[in-house]
C-alpha cells in the first residue's frame, strides 16, 4: 500500500516500517524521508536499468563462489554512522554481518551509482558525502550514461578519496573495479544501449 510520505521527523525504525509498506522507493536522511527523483513518478528509464542490471551481471558472475555477493537497486544501504538509509543503483559487500541480514547491508566494499539527470547532483554531493562514513566502503563509483564517463572513487592509504576517471568512448577502454579485483570492457557495461 503507498501512503503519503510523512513530513514529521521520524526515527529509522518509524522508517523502515514505514518504507517496507510503499510501491516507490524513499531513502532516509536526518530523520526525513526522501523521495527519490528516479521513483517519484517518473521510473528509471530503460538506458539507466539495462546499465544497472549489465554491472550487476557482471559482478554477480565474477563474485560466484566467494564470500561477496552484489546486489542491484531495491536493497537498503545503512549508513550506521549517521543513522541513513540509500538505495544504491549496485552494492558488492563481503561482510558476514551483511549475509546475515536480509532488509538491509551496512558494510559494503563497492558502491555504484549510475547517474541520471535527477540523481547526479545528488549521487555526486550528499549521497557521496554520507557514504565516505562507511568504514568498509573502498570504492565508489558514479557511471554517465550519456557521456560513457565514469568516475571511480577510491579510498587511499593515507584516507584521502582519490578520483580515478575513465572514458569508455576511447577504443579499447575499460573501467577497472580495484575492490573486487574485476575489469569490464565498454561493451559490458553499456551492452543493449544502442
Amino acid at each position: 500500500m503507498q501512503g503519503p510520505i510523512p513530513k514529521q521527523k521520524m526515527t529509522a525504525a518509524e522508517y523502515l516500517s514505514w518504507e517496507a509498506d510503499q510501491v516507490e522507493r524513499h531513502e532516509f536522511v536526518d530523520g526525513y524521508i526522501v523521495d527519490l527523483p528516479a521513483t517519484s513518478g517518473a521510473p528509471a528509464g530503460a538506458r539507466h536499468i539495462t546499465v544497472v542490471m549489465n554491472i550487476g551481471f557482471q559482478l554477480r558472475t565474477h563474485l560466484k563462489g566467494t564470500a561477496c555477493r552484489a546486489y542491484v537497486s531495491a536493497m537498503l544501504l545503512h549508513v550506521v554512522s549517521q543513522q541513513r538509509y540509500f538505495f544504491p543503483d549496485v552494492m558488492v559487500t563481503c561482510s558476514a554481518a551483511d549475509h546475515s541480514e536480509d532488509l538491509k547491508k551496512s558494510e559494503p566494499s563497492l558502491v555504484i551509482e549510475v547517474l541520471s539527470k535527477s540523481t547526479a547532483n545528488y549521487d555526486r554531493g550528499e549521497k557521496f558525502v554520507s557514504y565516505r562514513h562507511i568504514p568498509s566502503l573502498r570504492e565508489y563509483v558514479m557511471v554517465d550514461i550519456d557521456s560513457r564517463q565514469i568516475e571511480a572513487y577510491r579510498l587511499g592509504e593515507q584516507g584521502l578519496w582519490v578520483l580515478h576517471p575513465f572514458d569508455l568512448r576511447v577504443v579499447g577502454a575499460t573501467l577497472s573495479l580495484t575492490s573486487v579485483d574485476l575489469t569490464l570492457t565498454s561493451e559490458q557495461v553499456f551492452a543493449d544501449l544502442d
